[in-house]
């Protein structure tokens, strides 16, 4: 058995984010589902108790009952048990967007990375925008540093590029060549992918387009539409 994976391209809480994110909660179990917030990213700007609020207001404002701001902050708190027993027993954990590379090199390897596996694994939703749903995948791309890093491996061969509408799609034409085997998923900000339609389909939820590239051909789909990778 295992969960689901929503990935998100970015303007998370708020807008038509509710759509993806509500179906999120029905994955995971419903309303009293236990959602576990991670805003690890936002940690290098010291936004992440901000983006740990903002997320917790967000999915309680959609309905949720159990709604829990995770205090992983840095290497040292992913790697402590008590936060790692928190996160395995989550229903739904969700990353924030903020900093691609100290998001990976946060969890990358330590016990709280075990514990999302193992969560999924029994069934949970991991989910994320921007640099959380980028981390999610086999490979993402650090703008900073211009260089392709090794993501937590939830979907292998596959590196995402959000805020695809705006600034995102610019990566494209580069990430094609240092990626030349991985499909690459842009996706629009206000938009989310979930992987809920059988047999392993991804469905399209939120306002824009996500976009997939391969092999130098591009796909489009509009929210409501289904595809595989």
């Amino acid at each position: 058995m295992t969960g689901h994976i929503l990935l998100e391209g970015g303007a998370e809480f708020g807008g038509q984010m509710a759509d993806p994110d509500r179906r999120a909660i029905e994955l995971a179990g419903g309303w009293d589902a236990a959602i576990g917030i991670l805003p690890t990213a936002a940690a290098p700007d010291h936004n992440q108790q901000r983006a740990g609020q903002n997320g917790q207001r967000w999915f309680s404002s959609l309905g949720a009952r159990q709604v829990t701001v995770i205090p992983l902050f840095n290497r040292a708190s992913a790697d402590q048990p008590a936060i790692a027993a928190v996160v395995q027993k989550s229903n739904l954990i969700y990353l924030p967007g903020g900093f691609p590379r100290y998001l990976g090199q946060t969890l990358r390897d330590s016990l709280s990375a075990r514990a999302m596996a193992e969560a999924y694994h029994a069934g949970a939703v991991i989910g994320g925008s921007s640099a959380g749903a980028m981390v999610i995948c086999q490979h993402f791309y650090d703008p900073e540093t211009r260089a392709i890093y090794e993501g937590l491996g939830f979907i292998p061969g596959a590196c995402i590029i959000p805020h695809h509408n705006t600034f995102g799609r610019r990566w494209a034409a580069a990430l094609s060549g240092l990626l030349p085997e991985d499909i690459l998923i842009g996706i629009a900000e206000q938009t989310g992918m979930l992987d809920d339609a059988p047999p392993g389909r991804w469905t399209v939820y939120g306002k824009g387009v996500v976009t997939l590239y391969h092999k130098g051909k591009a796909r489009h789909f509009r929210p409501g539409e289904t595809f595989s990778l």
